[in-house]
């Protein structure tokens, strides 16, 4: 026995294990098979999962018996083998452990039916399932219980009256699954659940699953305002995900491990993972755990959230203009300046004076847009900077560079006085000029995100130190028009979770569609710029409709159509984009605004639609 388990968590975190589905799927179980079951049919493999998360350092590990109760068993046909599998469970995970020295939680999840009010089984219905199967974990040697992603209260306490009921003494964690706002299925909120669960006698009160590391950080710190008991946190961590031959970072180790740390100076004291975590997740975890445990002996105070050697993030209002007027949520008006195709850099710079000149607060510069080779836009940013005095805003894409080299440039942009990045993943180089051209995609924007945010925190791609922070802004793009929108937003969150701390969109033409995605991502409460494009032609508009993917009202075509030449299309441009500028006002917090064919008169002609200077917009 590794000892009393309420007390070790008073002296310091916990770490528990990770997700039991997601390791049985990757090794080749299919999800219609009953992984409860496993702990029968196929003991080595369960007692080597278990190995797996003990050799990355978890603490506490879970038994495979989430939905190991008769009214899910059922479907299995294996309603009569409750106890079976349950005992098998924890004493498969018992024999793991004991070289270990590491606690087994028997995990109970909820009974997959409705119960009363909502369904036909009735309370004592549901208190006679937990009992079942809880008395089977009991009798496997389980040291603690952990009921875990209820999202209803009563069923959750149905589940821990028969525990209690069975073994007085037995520590119970009792976790509720949560949304984006920290609520449960049936409304509890961290306010509501967190002092009522206390009130039942729980051990520990805590959330799991369904959300990532950001949106349950949120709710540890409201559950942690609400109870005095000690709290746990398990949220899920992304996949990684191959798309179009790119390796996509989502939710690595590292950054579940940033968010371990920030959990326990929420005051969490059992930290682990659910759906998508491994060993390799738990591993970091522990890794980081360990290293802020050192420091707190060393200093002789609690255990910060710190990443070992981090330093702390430059405040947003301090590293740039741009930022202040982002942290004080005042509307930011920029310009954007494509690089020239050569080294004569006159027109922009002159270009850029201009913009100063009117108010616009920041010019924004595009990298090779659609895969074309000109000018670094680092080096046309430091120029502007020097040369005209204005805020540069570097568009950095993922395309061409391997994580050292991203590494390598964003340092150097730091040195020489960049602040403000928008990070995008890039265009594959066959839609420019060069089709023969390679790319280079070790991460997308979200990787590159992690990895801006990092830097900031004075930390390389490997998380080590590197002196003195970065400053950096973080923007990323986002595009309220596409096809698949749910797999925006999902992206979107995975900016957010790595750091974004505003977005730009894509032109905008169709109100519709931006009003349903600032719908979709007010929970994330980051400011989002609206794109704003000047089309000077009825091809440059049927270009942005069939070639770039942007969404353009037929309207709006037809409207284009109808100019009767060059100059007075031009001119319904930009009244169609003052019109979606004045739209969108109180929609976003900002607005990007293109200058096509280098015509940075038309994009102030189109800031004047919010009346006076630009930068008292």
């Amino acid at each position: 026995m590794p000892g009393n388990f309420i007390e070790r968590l008073k002296t310091a975190p916990v770490l528990c294990d990770g997700a039991t589905g997601t390791l049985l799927y990757g090794k080749g179980i299919f999800i219609n098979r009953c992984y409860d079951e496993l702990n029968v049919s196929q003991p080595d493999l369960i007692r080597a999962l278990h190995h797996e998360y003990l050799q990355a350092g978890a603490e506490v590990i879970e038994t495979n018996t989430f939905g190991a109760n008769s009214f899910r068993l059922e479907r299995h046909g294996l309603a009569d083998k409750v106890k079976d599998i349950n005992v098998a469970g924890a004493r498969l995970a018992k024999e793991a452990a004991k070289s270990f020295d590491a606690w087994v939680a028997g995990s109970v999840g909820p009974l997959g039916i409705r119960i009363e009010p909502l369904g036909k089984t009735s309370f004592q219905e549901a208190r006679d399932a937990f009992r079942q199967q809880i008395a089977a974990l009991i009798e496997g040697g389980v040291d603690v219980l952990i009921l875990e992603t209820f999202g209803y209260l009563e069923e959750l306490h149905q589940a821990y009256q028969a525990a209690r009921e069975l073994d007085p003494s037995i520590p119970v964690i009792a976790q509720v699954t949560v949304d984006e706002d920290a609520t449960c299925l049936d409304g509890s909120t961290p306010e509501v659940f967190g002092p009522r669960i206390q009130e039942w006698g729980a051990d520990v009160i805590g959330c799991n699953c369904s959300v990532g590391p950001v949106a349950m950080l949120e709710a540890m710190e409201r559950l942690r305002a609400a109870t005095t008991a000690p709290i746990s946190a398990q949220p899920n961590a992304g996949i990684p995900r191959s798309v179009e031959g790119r390796n996509i970072y989502l939710c690595s180790p590292e950054y579940m491990a940033s968010y371990a740390r920030k959990f326990v100076t929420a005051g969490v004291k059992l930290v682990g993972g659910c759906c998508g975590t491994t060993p390799e997740h738990i591993r970091e975890m522990k890794s980081a755990l360990r290293a802020g445990q050192a420091r707190a002996k060393t200093s002789g105070t609690q255990v910060k959230a710190e990443v070992p050697h981090a330093v702390p993030a430059v405040p947003l209002d301090q590293r740039s203009k741009l930022g202040a007027k982002v942290a004080r949520r005042e509307f930011v008006t920029m310009v954007e300046i494509v690089p020239p195709k050569g080294t004569n850099i006159e027109k922009e710079l002159e270009g850029a004076k201009f913009l100063k000149s009117v108010g616009v607060d920041g010019i924004n510069i595009p990298d090779s847009p659609r895969a074309s080779a000109r000018m670094s836009n680092q080096a046309l940013s430091v120029l502007l900077q020097q040369q005209a005095g204005v805020e540069a805003i570097l568009h950095y894409t993922c395309r061409d560079r391997n994580v050292l080299c991203i590494q390598s440039d964003l340092l150097g942009a730091a040195a020489v006085g960049i602040r403000n990045l928008i990070c995008i993943t890039g265009d594959p180089p066959k839609m420019g000029g060069y089709p023969d051209a390679t790319a280079v995609f070790d991460v997308d924007a979200i990787g590159l995100v992690n990895i801006v945010h990092n830097l900031n925190r004075g930390l390389d791609i490997g998380g080590n130190p590197i002196g003195a922070g970065t400053s950096f802004v973080i923007g990323v793009g986002a595009n309220p028009g596409v096809p698949n929108l749910d797999e925006e937003i999902r992206r979107f969150e995975y900016k957010v979770e790595a750091g974004a701390e505003y977005a730009v969109t894509q032109p905008v033409f169709d109100l519709s569609l931006l009003e349903n995605f600032i719908r979709r991502i007010e929970h994330f409460k980051i400011p989002v710029f609206a794109g704003i494009w000047p089309l000077v032609s009825a091809r440059n508009a049927e270009f942005m409709k069939n070639e770039l993917r942007v969404s353009v009202p037929d309207s709006i075509l037809d409207r284009m159509s109808r100019a009767p030449n060059p100059e007075a299309a031009r001119h319904e441009g930009v009244a169609i984009a003052r019109e979606m500028l004045i739209a969108v006002r109180e929609m976003v917090q900002g607005a990007q605004i293109s200058a096509p064919q280098g015509r940075y008169s038309s994009a102030v002609d189109v800031l004047e639609a919010l009346g006076g200077n630009a930068a008292r917009a």
